[in-house]
């Protein structure tokens, strides 16, 4: 049986690549996204792609889209939930209602899709979620903490959800990329930047400038989409996987710290019960 991806932000870098690795290896296509000129020329016209227009932030095109989807299709067994923006700069500096939107995009939309979608899949029973987090979803840096805090909180949501979904033949795999080449820090199309300014951040806010958009991204979307699709259809596909090369050395690091920093007060922590 032919599968069906239904892919969200499939208009541009990572979500685009995937569409078109996944149309090569003979899947049936539904591309969604919110802003859908140029699609077909992009990803060519096909009977197995589908190209529809979703802001996962708005109920009623998540309704029609998923139903256009099993219109066409009758059925949907990969989501892969890429659709999502980064809200750069430092917090002080970003507004509540940048923060609101960043949460409401990347976390509430995500959700929202996905429990469109997993009905679907568990009267199929089966299916494959993928949930794009990013390397900051497990590791912050200067400007990233809002960021950082919609994919931490993706993690956390996809970890629970995966044991979840067990039952009902549904896998579920968080995809954690770092740094790709993408517009993903182009201010006119992807990425925002904190609507306040504060005098004391000055010095620091250049220093992070020159770091989110004059830094060089070495990853290949093209090559992320065709490892994505080896990995999706092994037969014990991973939890977590981390996607770019370095990344997985960079993590392991990371985490070796924080393993060091509990052990270092470990004996603090333990002594914590009643006497």
């Amino acid at each position: 049986m032919e599968q069906v991806w239904f892919i969200t932000g499939a208009n541009k870098g990572i979500g685009a690549a995937i569409a078109k690795e996944a149309l090569d290896q003979g899947y049936k296509v539904v591309a969604a996204a919110r802003k859908t000129e140029g699609m077909e020329t992009a990803l060519g016209t096909s009977p197995n792609l589908l190209i529809t227009k979703l802001d996962i932030t708005n109920e009623e095109q998540v309704q029609a889209s998923v139903q256009e989807a099993m219109e066409k299709y009758g059925r949907i067994d990969v989501l892969v939930n890429n659709a999502g923006y980064g809200q750069l700069g430092f917090f002080e500096e970003t507004s509540e209602e940048q923060i609101r939107q960043q949460m409401e995009t990347n976390v509430y939309g995500t959700m929202r899709l996905t429990r469109t979608i997993l009905p679907i899949m568990r009267k199929q029973n089966s299916g494959h979620v993928m949930v794009f987090s990013s390397m900051m979803g497990l590791m912050s840096i200067p400007g990233g903490s809002v960021y950082s805090a919609s994919k931490f909180a993706l993690e956390g949501w996809a970890e629970g959800l995966s044991t979840e979904l067990k039952p009902f033949g549904i896998r579920l795999m968080i995809v954690e990329p770092g740094p790709f080449r993408t517009d993903f820090t182009n201010l006119q199309t992807s990425a925002k930047f904190s609507e306040i300014e504060i005098e004391d951040y000055a010095e620091q806010r250049n220093t992070m400038h020159d770091f989110y958009f004059a830094g060089q991204q070495f990853g290949d979307p093209a090559k992320l989409a065709k490892a994505l699709i080896k990995v999706s259809n092994d037969a014990n596909p991973p939890l977590r996987w981390l996607a770019g090369t370095g990344m997985v050395g960079a993590v392991i690091r990371h985490y070796q710290g924080r393993l060091s920093e509990y052990e270092a007060w470990r004996e603090v922590s333990d002594n914590t019960n009643f006497e």
